[in-house]
């Protein structure tokens, strides 16, 4: 790539690590980036004292980032620290029931036993078939890219078809044959939540997360996840590629030569762009409309994972009866989705996550305080006003009182709630929407690709291409968008 010129649009996971790929292949690399801090969906609110990491919270799958570094002869542990948490995390049932989930797999069984008799002799199967699904997955599926058709066929696909099968399941009707606790089946497809679709409508593959949360447990990489984004980012840096954020990229357009990339008065001339922003808002709003892959009406019909209700929550104590991180569920969550995915309105008796990281890493709050994120997924592509902030705000503080009995309504210092409309204007997401849905339709083959159909040297990363949502998958984005290029110059 020596001699070439790219410009990366967006400073998130795909992006950074696509940078990272090119600068090391010779390439002249710069990135822009819309915000004044980088990481997409991954950055990070500070004030007042007070730290929040507004995207992903959960670090897991730490051999992805080992291999990432690993690429450019590095380690993780040159940039950051990584804690694994014990427990990984506690589930809180309405009913006044509550789980710890942990990596000790005899503690953990003996628990679901005492749900429902047998179930953790189930547990061990369920694991085991999940840590298969996985390792064939990542090898097969993950870090080799098949973007087309043509390369589903092949010796190696058929060597791993048990695999390939389990998309025609769903998780829910699979977990059903392990257990007969709605709980025990809620806490083992939870983390497949993650990717955009109820346990019904979720390939039975997905039980593959299983092994990602229970077994491999989760990890906390001190000062945050943001932390993991300034060492992608440093990373760049070392390897050459220039990072501007701040520049918000209104249009790219094809020259005889190349391309220009405009940022207001700003240009920048390129032999390849890979655009890491919001796959549909590069198409709809970057783009002339001749030089689109699809339409809009092509957009509105792709099903998208949900948006989210999120709260920044300064408490003015210390937090110690919240573990780092906790999910509170109802017995049954079935409504829940429903009303999500299928009314598309918000949840009447939701689902939601409460992070507390002051417990692991005092230094994200002030001495004697701590910093709660709470979050819930919503409809994405409802609408959202600040009434309507203040009654799901009002809905969840109570729904945690009355489950846990913790009522930090009088020790707020610091607040701040985003939702829908702030996920379009400061991502540009469409719909407000967190990202495409990991569904069978849109899995593989069936997910827009790295290149643009129309027009040469113009590529795409992030969560809406192969493999798929995820801080993790979307490095490995990065690494596939990077060698299409390669191939093409």
């Amino acid at each position: 790539m020596e001699e070439q010129t790219v410009i990366i649009i967006g400073g998130g996971f795909g992006g950074l690590s696509a940078a990272c790929y090119l600068a090391d292949a010779g390439a002249e690399v710069t990135l822009l980036e819309k915000n004044e801090r980088l990481g997409g969906l991954a950055e990070q609110v500070s004030v007042d004292g007070f730290q929040f990491d507004a995207g992903p919270t959960w670090y897991m799958m730490p051999e992805v980032f080992g291999n990432f570094f690993k690429d450019f002869g590095r380690s993780p542990a040159n940039y950051y620290s990584l804690q694994r948490l014990e427990p990984s995390y506690r589930v809180y049932f309405k009913d006044g029931d509550r789980i710890d989930i942990t990596t000790d797999r005899a503690t953990l069984c003996a628990r679901f036993d005492e749900v429902e008799p047998g179930a953790g002799e189930a547990l061990v199967e369920y694991l085991a078939g999940a840590k298969r699904t996985y390792e064939v997955s990542m090898e097969k599926f993950i870090y080799t890219d098949r973007p087309r058709f043509r390369d589903w066929i092949g010796r190696d696909v058929l060597e791993a078809g048990p695999v390939g099968f389990e998309l025609w399941g769903d998780l829910d009707a699979y977990t059903r044959k392990f257990f007969d606790s709605q709980k025990l089946r809620q806490i083992v497809q939870y983390a497949a939540v993650f990717l955009g679709g109820p346990p019904w409508k979720t390939p039975r593959l997905y039980h593959m997360m299983s092994h990602i949360d229970i077994t491999q447990g989760v990890y906390y990489p001190k000062g945050g996840f943001s932390g993991v984004v300034t060492a992608v980012a440093d990373l760049a840096r070392e390897l050459g590629v220039t990072i501007e954020t701040g520049v918000e990229v209104t249009e790219i357009a094809r020259g005889r030569d190349g391309f220009f990339v405009a940022a207001g008065d700003r240009l920048w001339r390129a032999d390849a762009v890979v655009s890491d922003a919001d796959y549909a808002h590069t198409e709809l709003e970057l783009l002339p409309e001749r030089d689109r892959q699809y339409s809009s009406k092509y957009w509105e019909d792709r099903k998208y994972g949900p948006s989210a209700f999120i709260m920044f929550l300064g408490i003015d104590r210390e937090v110690l009866e919240l573990e780092h991180h906790n999910i509170v569920m109802p017995v049954s969550w079935d409504d829940h989705f429903r009303q999500i995915y299928e009314e598309e309105s918000w949840s009447t008796d939701p689902v939601y996550y409460v992070c507390n990281a002051t417990r692991t890493d005092p230094t994200t709050a002030p001495d004697g305080k701590s910093a709660l994120m709470i979050s819930t997924a919503v409809p994405a592509g409802t609408k959202d006003s600040d009434h309507k902030r203040s009654l799901y705000r009002e809905q969840l503080l109570t729904d945690l009182s009355q489950t846990t009995g913790l009522d930090f309504r009088e020790d707020i210092v610091y607040e701040e709630t985003r939702t829908i409309s702030d996920f379009m204007s400061r991502y540009n997401a469409w719909r407000g929407s967190l990202g495409l849905a990991q569904s069978l339709r849109q899995t593989g083959p069936f997910r827009p690709g790295h290149r643009s159909k129309t027009v040469k040297g113009l590529y795409y990363a992030g969560s809406a291409t192969n493999p798929g949502v995820g801080a993790p998958i979307c490095l490995i984005s990065g690494k596939h968008v990077a060698s299409r290029v390669q191939e093409d110059f």
